[in-house]
């Protein structure tokens, strides 16, 4: 960029040039000799100057150490970054024999060289078109018959009427068939674990107390069922267990080693108003009849 700075009065502003390959130094010297012939005020309106074409090619470096043939222009060189086209450089590594000059190639992303991937755009098939494309007489359906007509065809497993296969083999029960194990119902934990979490003389053994040891980390559906205690190993210090359920060897196991045992109620069933009405009269008449034949026990005794 050059701005040239006029000495004249009547023309106070100064003259702004972009140097290029086209806007060469005949544009100054015919700005300078219309500003040198002209002597009166000029008038508001702009005038239009024509850019005589010119074999100069240069830059502001080769201005600056031509002579200028008129001293009464000043020139003034700033320096302005040219902006570059964005060049994106597509390295192949295909093969580590073939040096890097020759995988590296200049491409310039324009309008006129963006398209799909060579390859990921299949021409789909025209069918119907004539016997000589391949697909143009029943468009590879067949000649006749239901799969030829028109619409969604036959059902999944469709035999054209006979029993079908899945209908002829027999059929799979119980395991065969794919029986589950089942959802489970407690959190298990066995007596082993419990002594190898460090658990002092008369600590309490619980659901909670055994997150917080660690031992135990139920998610998902896991973290809404009850502790249950198994009898694998054993126990060696007195402790209070408090669980919904408890095997039968570990039962057996924390009697005999002196253990509390507390059996946790479980979550109450939900029944229909009518039927728990039912139920509550059965247990009121039982409770009765016990009440009755221990009353009779005691007075035969």
């Amino acid at each position: 960029k050059i701005i040239v700075e006029n000495p004249m009065p009547f023309h106070p502003y100064p003259l702004h040039f972009w140097l290029d390959s086209e806007r060469t130094l005949a544009t100054i010297s015919t700005m300078a000799s219309l500003l040198s012939l002209s002597s009166a005020t000029p008038t508001r309106t702009t005038a239009v100057l024509h850019h005589p074409s010119s074999p100069f090619k240069g830059n502001v470096s080769n201005l600056k150490a031509n002579t200028c043939p008129f001293p009464s222009l000043k020139f003034h060189h700033y320096k302005c970054k040219i902006a570059t086209p964005l060049v994106v450089r597509n390295q192949a590594s295909s093969s580590p024999s073939i040096s890097a000059a020759d995988t590296i190639s200049n491409v310039r992303f324009r309008l006129d060289n963006l398209g799909p991937q060579a390859g990921s755009r299949k021409k789909a098939k025209r069918k119907g078109r004539g016997i000589a494309a391949g697909q143009g007489g029943s468009c590879g359906f067949g000649m006749r018959g239901q799969k030829s007509r028109s619409g969604p065809g036959v059902r999944r497993g469709f035999e054209g009427g006979q029993m079908p296969l899945y209908r002829r083999i027999p059929k799979l029960r119980g395991i065969a068939g794919g029986m589950h194990a089942g959802k489970p119902k407690f959190v298990p934990v066995n007596l082993k674990d419990i002594e190898a979490a460090g658990f002092q003389e008369g600590e309490e053994v619980s659901l909670e107390s055994l997150k917080k040891k660690g031992l135990i980390n139920p998610s998902g559906r896991e973290r809404t069922l009850p502790l249950k205690i198994l009898g694998h190993g054993e126990v060696s210090v007195k402790l209070k267990f408090k669980a919904r359920a408890f095997s039968t060897s570990a039962k057996e196991k924390l009697e005999s080693a002196g253990c509390s045992l507390t059996v946790l109620p479980g979550r109450k069933k939900w029944v229909k108003p009518s039927v728990a009405k039912n139920i509550a009269r059965a247990e009121e008449y039982f409770a009765k009849k016990r009440a009755a034949a221990a009353e009779s026990t005691s007075a035969a005794a």
